[in-house]
């Protein structure tokens, strides 16, 4: 699903709602996600899952057009992890 979907789904569940209504209040919840990501906080929604950062250390990669090293410097990555419900409803038997 891409943003744009989400946003028709939304209004289409909330009439009431004008579409760049929905619009606004999509982006304000991704820029307060990214913001808090940014901040090295954790967001969770219960149910869904939570989204944290995680930093990968230094490393030696390999340059596969040359084959020369290069050196990567530490990174920080966003992480996912599904929530409980999330888990259960997708692996249903």
């Amino acid at each position: 699903m891409t943003r744009s979907e989400l946003i028709e789904k939304i209004a289409a569940k909330n009439p009431h709602l004008l579409q760049k209504d929905v619009e606004r209040i999509v982006g304000v919840v991704f820029d307060t996600i990214v913001e808090a990501l940014a901040k090295g906080d954790r967001v969770e929604f219960r149910g869904f899952g939570a989204f944290s950062v995680r930093t990968r250390s230094p490393r030696v990669a390999k340059n596969p057009r040359t084959g020369e090293q290069v050196k990567v410097e530490e990174r920080k990555i966003p992480h996912f992890k599904t929530g409980k419900q999330l888990f259960e409803s997708l692996n249903k038997k």
